[in-house]
């Protein structure tokens, strides 16, 4: 990967220790690998970032970090890499992950219909679809646990494939350049 061009948008090492509010956690980030650009602390990072972010609600960050840190992988890239969830994809990932979920509990019957926004009611409905949230229950919970899992996997494969594939085009175009008069 190129590492010139992560450079640019990660923080250093010494800036985060320095930073006022994060210098109080200064025990928990002082281990390299965690701001280094390698091969195994990125794809570590990446896969973490892709287990986290399907975690439910605003803690995917806060997860991935906490994951991150004892794994020793690449905090930034993990704390990044949660961000393919948002609010226009989350919906149709955890469809996905409800139909995965079926798959290993069983089909427990028809998936009923969310709840319509009616705006006029807007307690009643968020109460109602919650209440269809909660009933999508146990496939969901497994869809969910089997899909971060999954996708932790392949990213981390991904990730090293990928960073292996342009050190080994570095090479070939070093070794061009070398070879020509």
């Amino acid at each position: 990967m190129p590492r010139k061009y992560f450079r640019k948008y990660l923080p250093s090492h010494d800036s985060v220790r320095q930073h006022r509010i994060l210098g109080r956690f200064r025990a928990f980030l002082h281990h390299p690998n965690l701001w280094h650009l390698n091969r195994h602390s990125v794809a570590g990072g990446f896969a973490v970032g892709l287990f986290a972010g399907l975690v439910p609600g605003p803690f995917q960050m806060l997860v991935a970090a906490l994951i991150a840190i004892p794994l020793r992988v690449n905090l930034p890239v993990a704390l990044f890499t949660t961000l393919y969830t948002n609010p226009f994809t989350i919906g149709p990932i955890y469809l996905l992950a409800y139909r995965i979920g079926r798959l290993f509990v069983g089909n427990s019957g028809k998936v009923t219909e969310a709840p319509r926004l009616d705006w006029t009611r807007f307690g009643e409905w968020l109460e109602a679809f919650l209440q269809w949230t909660l009933s999508l229950g146990k496939p969901l919970a497994v869809g969910l646990v089997v899909l971060a899992v999954s996708l932790a996997l392949l990213g981390y494969l991904f990730a090293q494939a990928a960073w292996r594939a342009h050190v080994i085009l570095a090479w070939r175009k070093r070794r061009m350049q070398r070879s020509r008069p």
